[in-house]
């Protein structure tokens, strides 16, 4: 069935990565962007710039009806704790979990009127998994794995609420992180899999929890970490 989805973050690596994948599908994706502007819009594919941080969002451009929301927007910031000023927290918080609460808000009307809808949010692996210099990311993920969670509990049975917590993945997000052979290989070996995850891995279970196969799971926090955060290798 051919369903409608909207995608914040659609022109960067994951959210590309799931609007790919949701387009093969058949379905019509309706992405936003920032940053980077897309180029051409594919087939069933309708871009839209947002500013996820701004005072009033406009999806008056959505069907009556959405079916699904991916919230992407991120950052990769790791620093020594003393480095970082508590001014950055708040951005950081604004961009991850304000932004998401804001679009979700938005959005709710047309949510409910889906006979099956669900949402996906981002943490990370640094939420389960205490890693050194992730305090910033690791804060604001962990809100938004409660914001998941409370909102599983609150918009059941009618709406579905999951997040993805990946390792570090290559996208160009992460690129710093990646950017020479030596980096790759050393973040690889941290991983029991010994290999850095793709976009297109955290992609196939961002649109399998949006599908009717997942029409059971919710309020979730799934790991798509190449088994950092539970094994020890």
């Amino acid at each position: 069935m051919k369903r409608n989805y909207l995608i914040i973050g659609a022109s960067g690596g994951i959210g590309n990565a799931i609007t790919a994948q949701l387009l093969e599908q058949g379905h019509q994706v309706f992405g936003t962007y920032f940053k980077k502007e897309p180029v051409s819009n594919p087939t069933g594919m309708y871009f839209h710039y947002l500013n996820v941080l701004d005072d009033t969002l406009d999806f008056n451009y959505l069907p009556e009806s959405i079916d699904g929301v991916v919230y992407c927007p991120g950052s990769i910031l790791l620093r020594p704790f003393d480095k970082i000023k508590p001014t950055d927290f708040i951005r950081d918080y604004q961009l991850q979990v304000t932004g998401a609460v804001s679009v979700l808000q938005a959005v709710l009307p047309r949510l409910k009127k889906s006979p099956g809808a669900s949402v996906v949010l981002f943490s990370t692996v640094a939420v389960q998994t205490g890693l050194p210099f992730h305090t910033l990311v690791a804060a604001s993920k962990g809100a938004v794995e409660g914001l998941a969670k409370s909102l599983a509990a609150e918009w059941a049975p009618h709406i579905r609420v999951n997040a993805i917590a990946p390792s570090l993945t290559d996208t160009p997000l992460a690129h710093a992180l990646l950017n020479s052979e030596v980096k790759r290989e050393a973040n690889a070996q941290k991983h029991p899999l010994k290999k850095i995850g793709t976009a297109n891995d955290i992609a196939h279970m961002a649109t399998f929890l949006l599908s009717e196969q997942s029409s059971w799971i919710t309020g979730q926090i799934f790991h798509v970490d190449g088994g950092l955060s539970t094994l020890k290798t």
